[in-house]
């Protein structure tokens, strides 16, 4: 059984801080439950373009007021308490707060914990684990 407070995962390694955004990543890749999860907040203002080519996502929004906008269509839908949206497209699309958004993340595969988003708004492709592919 794991047990996390999010309290205890806050500042150490497994908290990720980045321009517009910071995660406390809670499970990850080496817990073995398939998929990773995390409480991510999104700061007010930001605007994060993402593209999850490797990964699919699913995210809860706890708190806060912001949208999402699918780069494809250009349709946008309001993020606010009580919103899920799943990306099982792999969709690109734009990420912004009005207010700090408190969001629940799970991803699967899982991360590892270190990832940030690369120049297209990826995650890095996920490597194998002791010659075991994930």
């Amino acid at each position: 059984m794991i047990v996390r407070k999010l309290s205890e995962v806050q500042g150490t390694k497994c908290h990720i801080h980045a321009k517009g955004w910071d995660s406390v990543r809670m499970l990850l890749r080496d817990d073995k439950m398939g998929f990773s999860f995390h409480i991510t907040t999104i700061h007010k203002d930001a605007e994060l373009a993402l593209h999850y080519k490797h990964h699919l996502e699913s995210v809860y929004c706890i708190s806060g007021k912001g949208e999402i906008e699918d780069r494809t269509t250009g349709k946008v839908h309001l993020i606010e308490s009580g919103t899920l949206y799943a990306l099982e497209q792999h969709d690109m699309h734009f990420l912004r707060a009005f207010e700090p958004m408190v969001m629940a993340c799970v991803f699967n595969p899982p991360v590892t914990g270190a990832e940030v988003h690369d120049e297209s708004g990826a995650y890095p492709a996920p490597q194998s684990v002791k010659g075991v592919s994930v």
